[in-house]
């Protein structure tokens, strides 16, 4: 039984449990896809059938991350089947399981508000926003959001964090940005500002059917 409610699995070289971070980050973008895409159906269409069965699905897959073990989380094991020719990148199991804690509570009040009340306010739009938020970070960026309050609530220092960013070491020259690079981010973000600017209108036109293929299968 102690084999099967566990959390984090023993590597050799590590001395603390450990997850494999690039299934947690595959894992990750299928949750953010499949949240986005429900969180655009309220948005446009109004239905809110999507996002009451995502969120079950959410709730469930975190409930047995931290309370039966991440090995059988569903979303955990199809990441895996998707890097699994990928070398593992092992992090520490403790803070991860500290961020998936702040999952489940984000879950359950949507679960709450959404499936069980049948309820919708801007406390659902700001939880799901705030889902969204640290799913994209996890997955884009391979950075921890519920990682980065572990080390702020509690004393002792995460180990194995991603990318080794619990180790404060010095930046080697591909990793620093010039100024001629921050002058270049600045530079894009004033230009697409003009575009809106002044290519608003035409942007806003509607585009037309080059082959009118839309009257063809009218006419038919």
């Amino acid at each position: 039984m102690s084999k099967v409610i566990k959390f984090g699995e023993d590597v050799e070289g590590y001395t603390i449990p450990v997850l494999n971070e690039r299934e947690i980050r595959a894992a990750a973008g299928i949750l953010f896809f499949v949240v986005l895409i429900a969180f655009m159906q309220i948005i446009f269409r109004e239905n809110f059938v999507m996002i009451k069965y995502v969120i079950t699905a959410f709730l469930t897959d975190f409930l047995i991350r931290v309370f039966i073990n991440p090995k059988y989380s569903p979303t955990l094991i199809i990441g895996r089947l998707i890097v699994r020719n990928q070398v593992p990148e092992y992090v520490g199991a403790k803070q991860k399981k500290f961020s998936w804690i702040i999952g489940i509570g984000l879950a359950g009040t949507m679960f709450i508000h959404m499936v069980i009340i049948n309820a919708y306010s801007p406390i659902t739009g700001i939880t799901c926003l705030i889902c969204l938020i640290f799913l994209f970070f996890e997955s884009a960026f391979g950075i921890c959001l519920g990682c980065k309050f572990y080390k702020l609530l509690y004393k002792e220092k995460a180990q194995y964090c991603p990318g080794e960013v619990c180790d404060m070491k010095a930046k080697q020259d591909i990793q620093k940005t010039s100024k001629a690079q921050l002058l270049v981010v600045l530079g894009f973000i004033l230009f697409i500002l003009l575009t809106v600017f002044l290519l608003k209108e035409n942007f806003s036109r509607k585009p037309y059917d080059i082959f009118r293929i839309n009257k063809t299968t009218q006419t038919g």
